[in-house]
């Protein structure tokens, strides 16, 4: 068959001075087609059309339809599609995944510039909050700036509570204290901002007494500069379509609703096992590596918490009555593995 670069090699030969003879030896082509092609300059060589080859994703494609479709209008990202093609037996590559999804992949993200501190020196914290079939839940994320290692815990509310329960949950996850913790331009902690001269705000009471009791120093980003928070923003970007979402179509497709009870149930797991097993895509290194090693540059936590042992509140069970269906549902459903 003739393709199309032979018949381009055949008039380039033909403009260089070869024989029709010559041409055909070189290609090795028969001199009849040598001399057709080159009479009529607008023929073109003709492509039998070729079946179809298998690939190894095609048993996976109504699976992987199936879970973009009950995911809008959010977006599963190929690297956790992947994982839950894997889980069932897939043994492609994710090439040919990123390839296929991408036909019906509608947004894509904003970078987001961030600033590195060393390792002990700053947690960012934020609230994100999560919409789904007209109910809204909050998440309160803190991320420490040189690991990238973060806790959750989700919540219906983001009071005043909220924020000092998340701080001081996050320092006994972490287990330690950092230097200081950057907040955005919250209300409910930050009164007055620049009250007493340029960046010397007016904060809540209640935070500046756990940041005494802690020993961390509040700072505030910049009005407008959210960007100086990107790695806890960053995060939930990464927390909305790699645990949320996919969380959401799978409670979706079995008929079911996301909740607080539910999300807190099951974050504790997919942060050990899927978010600081991660490679980082600014650190190049997995947050837990990085975690093992900021924990020894963290302020140790206050001495009445260090008599007892603490596990991330996000870990612990769930009691039973706070679940719309029993556990063994969920447990079937949301079983995450690394």
């Amino acid at each position: 068959m003739l393709t199309q670069e032979a018949l381009v090699e055949i008039h380039v030969l033909h403009r260089q001075g070869d024989s029709i003879r010559a041409i055909a030896q070189k290609l090795g082509l028969s001199r009849n087609t040598v001399r057709r092609y080159l009479r009529d300059l607008s023929a073109v060589p003709s492509y039998p059309e070729r079946p179809q080859r298998a690939t190894k994703l095609d048993p996976y494609k109504d699976y992987l339809l199936a879970r973009i479709e009950s995911a809008k209008p959010h977006w599963i990202p190929a690297t956790v599609l992947l994982r839950e093609i894997q889980d069932r037996g897939y043994a492609g590559g994710i090439s040919q995944l990123k390839c296929y999804v991408a036909d019906f992949k509608a947004v894509e993200s904003d970078p987001v510039v961030r600033f590195e501190t060393p390792p002990g020196k700053q947690m960012q914290v934020d609230f994100t909050t999560i919409n789904r079939h007209r109910r809204t839940i909050k998440a309160f994320v803190a991320t420490l700036g040189f690991s990238r290692a973060t806790y959750v815990r989700f919540s219906e509310h983001e009071r005043q509570e909220d924020w000092l329960s998340g701080i001081e949950e996050a320092c006994q996850y972490f287990g330690g204290v950092p230097q200081e913790i950057l907040f955005d331009n919250a209300k409910a902690i930050m009164i007055e901002r620049d009250a007493y001269g340029e960046g010397r705000h007016r904060w809540n009471a209640q935070l500046l007494s756990t940041a005494q009791d802690y020993g961390f120093i509040a700072r505030a980003c910049l009005p407008y500069r959210a960007r100086t928070k990107g790695k806890v923003e960053r995060f939930n970007g990464y927390l909305k379509s790699s645990f949320i979402t996919p969380l959401a179509a799978t409670l979706n497709q079995a008929g079911l609703r996301l909740d607080v009870a539910t999300a807190n149930a099951h974050i504790g797991p997919w942060l050990e096992q899927v978010a600081h097993q991660r490679i980082h895509g600014t650190t190049g290194i997995k947050p837990q590596i990085l975690l093992d090693q900021e924990r020894f540059e963290l302020m140790p936590l206050p001495s009445r918490l260090l008599a007892t042992q603490h596990r991330p509140i996000s870990t612990r069970p769930v009691p039973r009555e706070s679940f719309q269906h029993p556990l063994s549902v969920y447990d079937r459903l949301l079983e995450i593995r690394p």
